[in-house]
């Protein structure tokens, strides 16, 4: 059975209500899997892949769309922290946000610590990490940590698409695998 058709029914709720992900979820200790997401970078619609996280520790923070305030807070909480960690470390936004209005955003909100990824061409993204929400057609909301291997050492799907995650807990996953 392919990660695309496994489905997971109640995985996570959006204000209260139960929804379904598509994909298996990913777990510590597992091989980060392969993606293709694309963004806009200075010579136009680029992609990044899991090669592109490969050297160094990296965070993957995932959203349903920068277009809503607890996503925005994310990002930006994410980018202050990470500040301290400098070129350490690859961090990773993740939405299906098409590239343009993602690259809009983090150039008024001033995002320089991360990247941003979208996931809109195909999903891949969405249903190899297993959160693709069927009912909404949108990702829910997680962090991932993975070591300079590429070997995920944290995750955290948030069970309320509405709720922020654990800020404290996926830095200091992210400290540990700088400190490994």
């Amino acid at each position: 059975m392919s990660s695309s058709s496994v489905t997971r029914p109640g995985a996570v709720t959006f204000k209260g209500n139960p929804l379904t992900l598509v994909g298996n979820e990913v777990a510590v200790g597992s091989a980060a899997i392969d993606f293709d997401l694309t963004c806009y970078g200075p010579n136009g619609m680029e992609h990044i892949c899991k090669a592109d996280l490969l050297g160094k520790p990296a965070i993957i923070s995932v959203v349903p769309s920068l277009d809503t305030p607890v996503c925005q807070t994310q990002t930006k909480v994410f980018n202050e922290r990470l500040s301290a960690l400098g070129d350490k470390v690859t961090a990773l936004t993740v939405s299906l946000d098409l590239p343009f209005a993602m690259n809009r955003f983090c150039g008024a909100e001033s995002i320089t610590n991360m990247k941003v990824g979208s996931d809109y061409m195909d999903r891949s993204f969405g249903t190899g990490w297993g959160l693709l929400i069927d009912e909404l057609k949108i990702l829910a909301r997680a962090v991932f940590v993975l070591d300079a291997a590429g070997t995920v050492v944290y995750a955290e799907l948030v069970s309320e698409v509405a709720s922020e995650p654990d800020y404290d807990a996926a830095i200091a996953a992210l400290e540990k695998a700088v400190a490994a």
